[in-house]
């Protein structure tokens, strides 16, 4: 019988590796949570958007997350860079309407609520209108030199805006008779009519009168063409005096069509100058209509 040498006993070693489960579920719940929590903060983030911005902001958030917008993009407005180069006067080819090339713009609902309105409501232009008003006529009434000019001052609210009629009389006239040159005292009067203009934004339209005295027997030469010129005169007399030539949205002759005293087309009132300062609501509508009209005609 062969007697085996006496080896050592193999050690053996049982390694036991516990998994801590955290719980019921393991750790998915945390990856649920996290895109809940992220869900609910894009949430609050949209309506504090949507509280804190104007309506034109919010059209331009719009129009930066439109998906649609990324493909027609391409080569269009500016270059193909990081930022596309563009710019708010370059040509797009962004999708608006049948038979147009397209429009950067895009349309939310304009009952979207929230963030400070813009002020071009009828009811903000009536109070910068009789904060005005109240201005002009302490200024006129507190210089010597220019009270006597205040009862030529008149105001009216028509359906354009605020009408600032400047009325001749017996003891002032604003043209030199038949002519469009400007006398002196409504040059000074101008001047302080384009300092209350400038203290609001609205719109100016500029609108000549005569009365119904022939002008001359030129067929050339009429009342129409004299108001005209007179409107002219007035609207550069105010940008002289520091009206921006950007405001002026019409300027215009009626000769006697208008007249101040319609029973008497003779009576010196109906000489006048109406300087009109125009809604904004009616002034903003109205560019924008004048834009799509042109966006239009663009792509035709």
């Amino acid at each position: 019988m062969i007697q085996r040498p006496n080896l050592p006993r193999p050690i053996i070693v049982k390694k036991v590796y516990e998994v801590s489960h955290g719980g019921h579920h393991g750790g998915a719940w945390k990856v649920a949570y996290a895109d809940f929590v992220t869900a609910m903060m894009a949430f609050f983030l949209l309506m504090w958007l949507l509280g804190a911005t104007t309506e034109k902001q919010r059209k331009a958030l719009a129009d930066y997350f439109s998906p649609t917008l990324v493909q027609k993009k391409e080569e269009s407005a500016g270059s193909n860079g990081v930022f596309g180069g563009a710019s708010l006067i370059d040509p797009d080819k962004y999708p608006h309407k049948a038979a147009q090339t397209g429009t950067r713009a895009l349309t939310i609902p304009k009952s979207a609520k929230g963030g400070p309105k813009e002020s071009n409501s009828k009811a903000d232009d009536e109070a910068r209108f009789a904060s005005m008003k109240q201005l002009l006529q302490h200024r006129l009434n507190s210089s010597p030199a220019m009270r006597r000019y205040a009862r030529s001052v008149r105001f009216v609210e028509t359906v354009d805006g605020l009408r600032i009629d400047l009325v001749d009389d017996a003891d002032f006239a604003m043209f030199l008779v038949g002519t469009d040159h400007m006398t002196a005292e409504a040059t000074s009067l101008m001047g302080v009519i384009a300092q209350v203009i400038n203290e609001v934004p609205n719109a100016v339209v500029v609108r000549g009168h005569t009365d119904a005295s022939p002008y001359t027997r030129s067929q050339t030469l009429s009342n129409w063409t004299l108001s005209t010129a007179r409107a002219e005169a007035t609207r550069r007399a105010l940008v002289l005096q520091g009206v921006d030539i950007r405001r002026f949205a019409r300027i215009e002759g009626v000769a006697d069509r208008e007249p101040y005293n319609p029973v008497d087309r003779f009576d010196p009132r109906n000489r006048r100058m109406s300087v009109t300062l125009g809604w904004s609501a009616a002034y903003v509508e109205k560019n924008e209509t004048t834009q799509n009209r042109s966006n239009l005609g663009d792509g035709q």
